[in-house]
């Protein structure tokens, strides 16, 4: 990598762990001998466990504290820097709806619709996507599938944003047509999938399936469109929950499609933190951008490019990560 002489230096270390943790104090020393403005931010949701202090770099006081601020408070105080860190894993996010439910299917449906709604404040969100949840008697399967006409109009009450109690009954209509004809969410997107090897493709057959059931037009907006280049933001982050394997529990990795496949869900925060970090050309944030941020994120793994969705967006939201200098 190169900086041009009259620029500052600015990095994000994604993850603290093992390999992580025994650059850090490299990276710190190396960036420290530059005669130029620098910033480090080191994006961890982890903490420190007893198993970590064989072959990782902590000692027994970091015990329970986050790793990326353990790494970041050391080595910015021993080379005169600020320490800047993204520390949030789960805390309100919108994936800790499903990860209030053990069933697969409780999973899909409440993460679909956490995900349908996850734009501003993500206290709001989380908080509306509870209330969604309650005014389906807290059992979001049983609950698409058999309740009753009254019951709907109960949940046409709700509003979140745009979002309001009519595109709730739709999606609950459209979810009971879903699992009438296929197994679960899951079956029908390794279903589309495995047609094409290509997540685009599945998207827009989703949407498809999704609108045969009889609706409103107002509720179309709610699920985007790839296929008229949108970037489909919260669609890929519901499919980065359910298809990443994450064995720090964050994301489920319920369904038999590879995590190579996944497109970086992308939004005015990730979009904005790529661009800074020279990851991504392209100004608006639409399908184009979602294929290129992701292409330059398999060249650093191909193997699960969106794990960096973390760190680019907790550090567009984060105030710790002050990527502007």
């Amino acid at each position: 990598m190169k900086f041009a002489l009259d620029k500052p230096v600015k990095i994000i270390m994604l993850g603290a762990g093992g390999t992580g943790g025994h650059i850090a104090p490299h990276l710190y020393r190396l960036l420290h001998t530059l005669d130029r403005p620098v910033c480090v931010v080191i994006a961890d949701g982890d903490i420190v466990e007893q198993k970590n202090l064989v072959r990782q770099n902590f000692i027994y006081s970091d015990l329970g504290r986050n790793k990326a601020q353990v790494l970041a408070e050391r080595y910015a105080s021993a080379f005169g820097m600020e320490a800047q860190y993204i520390p949030e894993f789960i805390e309100n996010d919108p994936i800790s709806i499903p990860h209030s439910f053990t069933n697969q299917k409780e999973r899909e449906i409440s993460g679909l619709l956490a995900s349908t709604i996850a734009w501003g404040n993500r206290k709001a969100i989380v908080k509306s996507a509870k209330r969604m949840i309650a005014l389906m008697d807290n059992c979001p399967f049983e609950f698409t599938m058999n309740a009753s006409d009254v019951e709907l109009r109960g949940v046409e009450r709700f509003v979140h944003r745009t979002f309001n109690g009519q595109d709730f009954r739709a999606f609950i209509i459209a979810l009971r047509h879903l699992y009438t004809k296929y197994p679960s969410l899951g079956a029908f997107f390794e279903m589309e999938f495995a047609k094409s090897n290509d997540i685009k493709q599945a998207l827009i057959r989703f949407r498809e399936e999704f609108f045969i059931a009889p609706h409103d037009a107002h509720c179309e907006k709610h699920v985007s469109d790839v296929g008229r280049k949108s970037a489909a933001k919260r669609l890929n982050m519901f499919l980065r929950w359910f298809v990443r394997k994450d064995d720090r529990g964050v994301d489920f990795g319920l369904w038999n499609i590879p995590m190579s496949a996944l497109y970086l869900p992308l939004d005015v925060h990730s979009g904005n933190t790529a661009r800074t970090l020279g990851l991504l050309d392209r100004k608006a944030n639409d399908w184009k951008a979602v294929e290129e941020v992701t292409a330059a994120l398999r060249q650093f793994d191909p193997n699960d490019p969106v794990k960096y969705d973390f760190a680019l967006f907790g550090a567009g939201v984060n105030k710790n990560a002050k990527l502007k200098m």
